[in-house]
């Protein structure tokens, strides 16, 4: 059976991947019974999902990657801290970055420029897909600060983080978010945010350069939520 008939609009690679790391894991017996078990959670998951666009969202693999792993952590027998899965999550969904880190980086004039570019095409077109479908993704492009040499934007609403209040998945919520950083890290950058929108009003992202002064003012921390924010140094 083809992967996406049981997992309709999940990445394959996301599958994929998932196979290979729960036969390492568990077992390759093992690996199969909780990918069944996982299927079950998937389609009903599925059909309480609000209509956000399917594959004409741009975040469409956030979207439904991010059910995949609400539907993939129920399944685990031994339901192991998030912390345990963080890197295998983070390497799932930000193999783009991973990718694009070989020749990208963020310290360049040009590439902290083209990123913000990307930045704000996508926010305007986030905009429209929202005007048609009000649960997705709420947008908002911040701007760039030349002086800085920094790009900003913010999410209002965040389908991942609603699906989550809703079936009392938030402690699995940080699994999804905390990738951002290690996916900006990739392109040798520093995400600095301070919450999101599984725990606050919004989901904040200030990115620079690994070797902007500004990213030296902060540090990283996780909160009380499981979820990575970042915090001011203090002055010694």
């Amino acid at each position: 059976m083809n992967s996406n008939d049981v997992f309709p609009l999940c990445p394959k690679e996301y599958i994929k991947e998932t196979e290979s790391f729960l036969k390492n894991r568990y077992g390759e017996k093992e690996a199969v019974r909780i990918m069944k078990e996982t299927e079950k959670y998937y389609e009903s998951n599925l059909k309480d999902l609000p209509d956000v666009g399917g594959e004409k969202n741009g975040h469409a693999k956030a979207v439904y990657g991010g059910l995949f792993v609400f539907s993939l952590y129920p399944a685990l027998p031994d339901q192991p801290e998030i912390s345990e899965l963080q890197d295998f999550v983070s390497h799932l969904f930000m193999g783009p970055f991973i990718r694009l880190g070989k020749i990208f980086n963020l310290n360049r004039n040009f590439d902290i420029r083209l990123i913000d570019l990307v930045f704000r095409l996508t926010a305007a077109k986030d905009q429209k897909v929202y005007e048609k479908y009000p649960e997705s993704f709420c947008n908002v492009y911040d701007g760039f600060d030349n002086k800085q040499k920094s790009t900003r934007y913010h999410f209002t609403k965040c389908p991942n983080a609603e699906f989550a209040k809703k079936h009392g998945l938030l402690h699995i919520l940080p699994l999804l978010c905390n990738c951002d950083y290690f996916g900006i890290s990739e392109i040798h950058g520093q995400l600095i945010r301070k919450g999101t929108c599984g725990f606050g009003d919004c989901c904040d992202y200030l990115i620079v350069g690994d070797e902007n002064p500004l990213a030296e003012e902060y540090e990283t921390a996780v909160n009380e939520y499981g979820s990575v924010v970042s915090r001011r140094k203090e002055k010694e």
